[in-house]
């Protein structure tokens, strides 16, 4: 039985995956623990960021043997941190018990069961933060990342104070074990509890430029550290190493780039430093978030990993290396239970929406227990994406997926070609997968073309890619949208009159920089982007307060900075721009929209501004994520001429 296609102007199609659709009934699952205590193996615990409840964090667990998802936050709690502001790591198991941060007042709690009522641990009103935490048995000690702001929030300090703190949950007391250094992740202790490793780095790095990995011996109480026992292990100049972890043995393993690519190593007993699986593929992604770790391991000396997101099981002694085929393409937030073969990640693939998986090593079976999303959609009307490079500046190349319109009921109109919508994540240090996404889904079954661009610097294709964008963002980033998008439509794939582009964050400086410098798109759509770089610099957080002096140019060279700021380039502006922005917004703030606003709209061309209260740097809030996608399309169809067939999103454009 065949099913009548009606041609209809592309963009204008009618679509069942409306904007409401793509948010209600879904979360987004964040981090994963499983609980290693011996009497309680076999639970796992997830975290949940839920649209429609304005965007809180909720704690739920599984256990192995039965189906029942328990929900362990209270309604008044949220499970969320705000060290180095994008947060992660903001909960951890032990034995049946929940810790993890609270976002309102950023301390930290215990919950002893999923009816008890959570108990601080930690004092209130101190400006302090706690972030990728563990909980060592023999020691009795909890082991985190501390932030502590008191001083800035007094007025006396510029920046917040990072350390590695011990914490007695019994007594409540803290001692700083490591500080000095800018930044620190990764806390972990050995399973003697005899030492303690972690990863630091220095202004101007990132966690993927220069790190260190570092241990100490830890005194018998855990509360502090032997003398003259801390020393380096490996990183520094060149090298960026993140996500260590201890084997039962008191060995560590760690990820390093040494090779041009994150590889898994095994520091031995006798000092050897062994890539366990050479491969030119990435394990692991940049940290902007804690504790998304992309392998663990059992006590057998199994390992699972995720290199390039393919599934394999890894023998420590014969380093031989086994592909689970799990039937997703990507694979993350990886928890092994010990001596069972069983093992839980989050999963996802161009055709199933992210989800949490069980996966039995040993048998190759593997179970849905969670999926992101409840609402079935046709994959008649799922465009599965291309992966596609193409030539660019400098003689290089660069890479992202290409989805083509597609609707089962639909055809575009005979003798036309699609507009072309290119996205730009964020970071700049980030990467676009190809798991499915309802928001680039939204546009393509409307007629939409979508290309996600991973630009010279994104993650993925290793330390020398991801680094070419040093010095030289607004220059590469900009030259690979256009060249990405000029390429489609030299292929007549795509409306070479008809191309928009759209990005949050760094890819909202991508946007508007794209507008300010080239003549190549038709319009654009700004979420929380920066528009100068002189006041991002100042007005930044710690976290990212140095970035610029990689990707653009050191303070010494300032006018670099305005040079590549699209706010002192309006002049060249000469195409309809939306901006979508948060008012509490701390690390892009709501002045850089609005300055971009008040200097396009003086100048005559068509743009909009949607500020949302209550919002921060990303969109959580179910009813502003519907807002924004229906804004987008709306305003498209404005500046291209075609109508959306939801009739929904009207915004106040100016100058139109």
């Amino acid at each position: 039985m065949t099913t009548k296609v009606t041609a209809m102007t592309y963009g204008g199609w009618k679509s069942p995956i409306t904007s409401q659709l793509a948010t209600e009934s879904s979360v987004s699952l964040q981090e994963l623990h499983v609980d290693k205590a011996k009497g309680n193996q076999g639970a796992v615990y997830w975290s949940e960021l839920r649209f429609d409840e304005g965007g809180r964090y909720v704690i739920c667990s599984r256990t192995k043997d039965k189906g029942d998802i328990t929900e362990w936050t209270p309604k008044d709690f949220n499970a969320r941190t705000r060290v180095h502001e994008y947060g992660g790591g903001a909960f951890f198991v032990h034995d049946a018990v929940v810790y993890f941060s609270n976002f309102v007042d950023q301390r930290l709690y215990m919950q002893s069961s999923p009816s008890d009522s959570p108990r601080p641990l930690t004092p209130d009103n101190c400006g302090w933060r706690y972030s990728d935490g563990q909980y060592n048995t023999v020691l009795k000690r909890i082991f985190c990342v501390r932030e502590d702001h008191s001083l800035v929030e007094k007025g006396e300090g510029k920046e917040a104070v990072n350390t590695i703190v011990c914490i007695n949950p019994d007594t409540q007391e803290q001692q700083i074990l490591a500080s000095g250094c800018d930044f620190y992740s990764c806390p972990r202790v050995s399973a003697d509890g005899s030492t303690i490793a972690w990863v630091q780095w220095n202004h101007p790095n990132m966690p993927w430029d220069d790190t260190e990995l570092w241990v100490a011996e830890l005194d018998i109480s855990g509360d502090d550290i032997k003398a003259d026992s801390t020393r380096k292990m490996a990183g520094g100049k060149g090298v960026s190493i993140m996500y260590p972890n201890w084997t039962s043995d008191n060995e560590l393993l760690y990820i390093s780039d040494q090779s041009d690519w994150w590889n898994l190593y095994h520091l031995t007993a006798d000092g050897k430093h062994v890539n366990l699986h050479a491969a030119n593929k990435e394990l692991g992604s940049p940290q902007w978030v804690f504790a998304d770790y992309p392998y663990d391991l059992d006590t057998k000396g199994r390992v699972v990993t995720s290199y390039g997101n393919e599934f394999a099981v890894l023998d420590l002694k014969t380093r031989d290396y086994r592909v689970v085929a799990t039937g997703f393409t990507s694979h993350g937030h990886i928890g092994f239970l010990p001596d069972s073969g069983l093992v839980y990640c989050t999963a996802g693939s161009p055709t199933h929406f992210p989800c949490l998986i069980s996966v039995d090593v040993d048998v190759t079976q593997v179970t849905v227990l969670k999926e992101s999303r409840s609402v079935p959609v046709d994959k008649g009307y799922l465009s599965v994406p291309e992966e596609i490079s193409w030539p660019t500046g400098k003689d290089q190349v660069s890479h992202g997926y290409f989805y083509p319109p597609k609707n089962k009921d639909m055809e575009g109109v005979a003798g036309t070609l699609p507009p072309l919508l290119v996205r730009i994540h964020g970071g700049p240090t980030s990467q676009f997968s190809n798991v499915l996404s309802l928001g680039n889904q939204y546009f393509t079954s409307r007629g939409v073309a979508v290309l996600c661009v991973n630009y010279r610097g994104s993650t993925g294709y290793g330390r020398s890619y991801r680094h070419l964008l040093y010095k030289n963002w607004g220059i590469y980033d900009i030259d690979d949208c256009c060249s990405g998008a000029t390429y489609l439509a030299d292929k007549g794939l795509v409306d070479r009159n008809k191309l928009c582009i759209d990005g949050g964050s760094a890819g909202g400086y991508t946007t508007l920089a794209v507008l300010a410098f080239k003549d190549v798109f038709k319009a654009g759509a700004s979420l929380y982007g920066v528009a100068d770089l002189t006041s991002l610099a100042n007005d930044t957080h710690k976290f990212e307060s140095r970035y610029i002096d990689q990707l653009v140019a050191p303070s010494e060279s300032m006018e670099i900075w305005s040079e590549r700021s699209p706010i002192n380039h309006t002049d060249s502006f000469n195409c309809p721009i939306v901006l979508f922005q948060g008012d509490e917004d701390k690390i892009v703030l709501p002045n850089q929209a609005e300055m971009m606003f008040n200097a396009v709209k003086k100048k005559g061309i068509p743009c909009a501004y949607v500020l949302y209260k209550g919002e921060q740097h990303g969109f959580r809030k179910a009813e502003n994520i519907q807002k924004t996608l229906d804004g987008e399309l709306y305003f498209f169809g404005r500046v291209f001429g075609f109508e959306p067939a939801d009739k929904k999103g009207e915004l106040e454009i100016v100058n139109l």
